[in-house]
């Protein structure tokens, strides 16, 4: 917005619009200055004020009244409207209809959210309000938090250690960890003990290729270390290799228990005591009072 309209939009308030829609439909000066409880003095200025800002006479005095120019008539749709925002704003937000509702909300989510919690979530979705759509792409969390604030995201799902005031952040739950490889692996021919859990082969899930992680983290604590020989981006595709493969993996537990079955893998509680995380998500707070994002996000948490 220039500062040439800045300085025009100064001049004008609501009250200055409602007279202009008011002379739009009663044509009359005093009638309006009745309706109103203003003065004919008041309804003239304000006139002047309209002229100015719109640089078109707006009305012309005729025997019978004022004459609106082309020039009102066409801006009249675009007042009725800014006139009727301000009163829907006044009004509150109107009620949700889920089953009405028709929108597309943008999410960030991993693999492993994708496929621990939209399957459920889209199904009710679907049968509750099929007019609501999720496009889902996969972000970084720092990239995730950007696209919230400059409005490009609606919701992002995932592990958010810290979150600014900016936000809001739901808890869906703490997640833990469990081992997981294939069925008839030598892991699970044995009690599972810290030195045989770390002297095995290791598939890591890592989303910037590092080859470390909290559970190197947690073996070097009590002087162990592991050999991790793969690292790959995501969580399914590391499930799929674990099912032909003699390594193992520690991956969030929830997604081995959705899983494990359908890629014929076995999985067991670790031997060391890995510190749990949280799955949340988190939207900024424009959306606080928005009844269609509060009713996606129940259904996510469910």
């Amino acid at each position: 917005m220039t500062e040439y309209n800045k300085n025009k939009i100064r001049r004008l308030d609501l009250t200055v619009l409602l007279i202009f829609l008011a002379l739009m439909r009663t044509r009359k000066a005093s009638d309006v200055a009745g309706e109103m409880g203003l003065t004919n003095s008041s309804i003239s200025h304000t006139l002047r004020r309209l002229r100015e800002v719109f640089e078109d006479e707006l009305f012309l005095r005729r025997p019978h009244g004022l004459e609106p120019t082309a020039f009102a008539l066409q801006i009249e749709p675009s007042i009725r409207a800014a006139v009727d925002a301000v009163q829907s704003a006044l009004s509150g937000p109107t009620l949700f209809n889920p089953a009405m509702a028709e929108i597309t909300l943008r999410v960030s989510a991993s693999d492993r959210e994708i496929a621990t919690l939209l399957p459920a979530a889209m199904a009710n979705m679907r049968q509750h309000a099929p007019g609501i759509h999720l496009s889902v792409r996969s972000l970084t969390r720092s990239d995730s938090m950007r696209a919230l604030v400059d409005g490009t995201l609606d919701l992002a799902l995932g592990f958010f250690p810290t979150v600014g005031d900016e936000f809001d952040a739901r808890l869906i739950r703490e997640e833990g960890y469990l081992i997981v490889a294939r069925q008839g692996h030598a892991i699970f021919d044995a009690p599972l003990t810290p030195e045989n859990y770390a002297g095995a082969a290791h598939i890591l899930v890592s989303t910037d290729g590092s080859m470390r992680g909290i559970v190197d983290t947690t073996l070097e604590e009590q002087g162990l270390k592991r050999q991790v020989c793969l690292a790959v981006p995501s969580f399914l595709p590391a499930l799929s290799v674990l099912a032909k493969s003699d390594f193992i993996g520690t991956l969030p537990a929830n997604l081995v228990r959705h899983h494990a079955s359908f890629f014929g893998l076995e999985y067991s509680e670790p031997p060391i005591n890995i510190r749990p995380f949280d799955i949340s998500i988190l939207s900024h707070k424009r959306h606080s009072k928005s009844a269609v994002h509060g009713w996606v996000i129940e259904r996510l948490a469910m």
